[in-house]
């Protein structure tokens, strides 16, 4: 029998799915979990980390090798993303109390922009961009590249 070591991220102790096999799959997992800790499958979703390398599981189809320690956290299931067109759609649609609606790359790029810029006092972006562009030039210095 093969088993992963399991804990959620508010308790300390570990406890043991089991298994037959090398590995077994992420969704797999999941259901055995939400079994053991009684939990609904229609309240929320699990999100399984690796505890050595940091991993994050995402594919429901992904291997988790045996003998493997993970945490796990729940997740409402509105925070869950999906790749459906109707989600997309809906992600892209305008948020109460804004006016236009910005893409994930041209809002990157816009805060590469003003990451650059010297004096961000003056920079003509919102101020939760400001603050975005502040965050990253502050921890530029420690970057991997340094």
């Amino acid at each position: 029998m093969a088993c992963v070591h399991y804990t959620f991220a508010s308790k300390l102790n570990f406890a043991i799915a089991t298994f037959d096999g090398r590995h077994i799959s992420l969704g797999d997992l999941k259901k055995q979990i939400m079994g053991r800790e009684k939990l609904k499958a229609a309240k929320c979703d699990l999100q399984i980390t690796n505890v050595k390398t940091e991993e994050k599981y995402t594919d429901d189809n992904a291997l988790i090798p045996k003998n493997v320690s993970v945490i796990v956290r729940r997740i409402p299931i509105g925070a869950v993303k999906s790749t459906s067109k109707a989600d997309a759609i809906r992600r892209t649609e305008p948020v109460m109390g804004t006016s236009t609606v910005t893409d994930d790359s041209s809002a990157s790029l816009f805060l590469a922009q003003l990451t650059k810029t010297a004096n961000l006092a003056e920079a003509n972006a919102s101020e939760e961009d400001k603050i975005k562009a502040m965050m990253s030039q502050s921890g530029h210095a420690y970057g991997p590249v340094n």
